[in-house]
Order: C-alpha cells, then structure tokens, then sequence
C-alpha cells in the first residue's frame, strides 16, 4: 500500500476500491474532500460535522432533519461509509443516536479513521463487510432510518438494486421508519425510473429529490429517492430543497408515478449495477 503527503497535505492512499486522495478544502481549515479513482464520495468537515457541502448530502440531510422531531435520537443504518459524512451529521444534530455504517471497502474504513477520527463519544459502529451481507446481521425492525449510499467504481452494485435487497431494507426497518438511496442516472434515465418501481413495490409513499436538469434527461446527476410505509413530510422537504444553494425539485404521488411510466421492479435475476458517469463528469 502507498501513502504519500504533498505539501498541501493531501493524502493520497491505495484502497480496496482504487485510488482515495483526501483533499484539503481551502476554505474551511479542517475539512477535506475525499475522492476514490477520481470521483468525489464524501466532504467533511471536522470542525463542524452539522456542515454538508454536497448538494446530494444536503438532501439527505434535511431527510435525516424531518423524519423525527429536532434533537430526538435516531437509530440508523448505512449503507455506504466514505468518509462518514452523514453518520458525524447524525451524531452532531442528535445526539446520543445509535447508528451502523456497513462499508465494504476496509482499507477505506482505516484511512478515514486514521485522517478523519470520528468523535470518540458518538454512538457508530463500523461493520467492513458487503452491504447486502452486513443487513442480514441486523435485527428486524431496528433502524429508525436506513441510507443506502453505495458505489464501487461509481456505480451502485447490481446486487442493491433488487426487490430483493428492498426486502431486506424493509425487514430492518421499523414501521413508520424511512429509508433514503443516493441514486445516480444520467439520459434516457432508466435505471432511476427501475428504481423508483422497485422501491414502491415494497414501500407504500415515496418522494425522490432530484436537480431539474437531471429530471429533464440534461445531464448526469444524483437523486435522492425517500419511501416509508407512512405519509412523508413532502410539503417541508419541497421548502427546503428548493431553497438550497443549488435548488431542487420533489416529486411525489401522480407526478412521480407519471415519471416513473412502464418501469417495472427489478428482481435479482435481471438486476444489472447503475450507469458508469460519462467521462469527465467530476471535472
């Protein structure tokens, strides 16, 4: 394994999942951007964990915001570690939470320990091993909110994108619990639409968060796509993404069903991984 500093002290560090350069954010003294293979997974910031630079990561911030009122604790799952922005976000808006990040990728898992420690009094547990693996060890009914944020070579892995897997998040959700997938898509957007129908073939109301670009078929981009077995707090999560520095737009109910068309769910079977991002997309 190589490691080496420049002298901007980035860390650059090989990982399971390829090449992980921990990138100083010049604007901010103790946050840092983390990129593997050249494709940016996570910023943080350690001065101030309640701080998401990632429009995506704001989204599902004001998820983790709104599905319980301000300062409850919360039990979470997720899926998908990086540099365990939105686990610090949790920890920093609710404390006393109790929260499992299952991320595969162990030489990642040490680096960012190492470079970006988490609070010693925060309640995280890190499991390195396979998402779809790491939620058979979970009890039933045990997660307040599971996030699915999972990409090996920018791509979500075939394997988290069935029926199937949506059974198993379902089981380790609680009734009345959420669950929130950081998506990405780009023209004719058939794998988000895929999504969209496999997710509803297990949870009853969904609402999906996306950039209006994106949603128009423009450009490649990233939508967060939320579901419950509970009525969503649409109105809210509407305000908030449209007022965000870089403005969104939630779809739900027949809107979200017009968009979503003839898709149908995806089983194991035919599951194939998320679209490779189009070159020089993260330039």
């Amino acid at each position: 394994m190589a490691r080496r500093k420049s002298a901007a002290q980035a860390v650059v560090e090989t990982v399971d999942g390829g090449l992980a350069e921990l990138i100083p954010d010049p604007d901010r003294p103790r946050a840092w951007t983390l990129l593997v293979d050249g494709a940016p997974q996570s910023h943080v910031d350690l001065d101030d964990p309640r701080y998401l630079d990632f429009s995506y990561q704001r989204r599902l911030g004001h998820v983790i915001d709104l599905v319980a009122p301000p300062g409850k604790p919360l039990q979470v799952v997720h899926l998908g570690g990086g540099g365990f922005t939105l686990a610090r976000y949790v920890a920093g808006t609710r404390p006393r939470s109790s929260q499992q990040i299952v991320e595969r990728d162990a030489a990642l898992v040490q680096l960012v320990r190492r470079e970006l420690p988490l609070d010693s009094t925060a309640r995280i547990r890190v499991r390195s091993t396979d998402a779809r693996e790491g939620l058979l060890k979970i009890p039933d009914g045990w997660a307040d909110l599971l996030i699915a944020d999972v990409f090996s070579a920018a791509r979500t892995p075939a394997h988290l994108t069935s029926v199937e897997f949506l059974e198993e998040v379902r089981r380790v959700v609680r009734p009345g619990g959420h669950y929130a997938a950081n998506l990405a898509d780009g023209p004719p957007l058939a794998h988000l639409r895929g999504q969209i129908a496999t997710v509803a073939a297990v949870f009853g109301e969904l609402a999906l968060a996306i950039d209006p670009a994106v949603l128009r078929g423009k450009r490649f981009g990233n939508a967060v796509l939320v579901a419950s077995d509970t009525e969503l707090p649409v109105a809210e999560l509407t305000r908030r993404i449209a007022s965000d520095p870089h403005p969104g737009r939630v779809e739900h109910g027949r809107a979200l069903a017009d968009f979503t068309g003839g898709a149908t769910p995806v089983r194991d079977a035919a599951a194939v991984a998320s679209p490779a991002p189009p070159p020089g997309v993260f330039r």
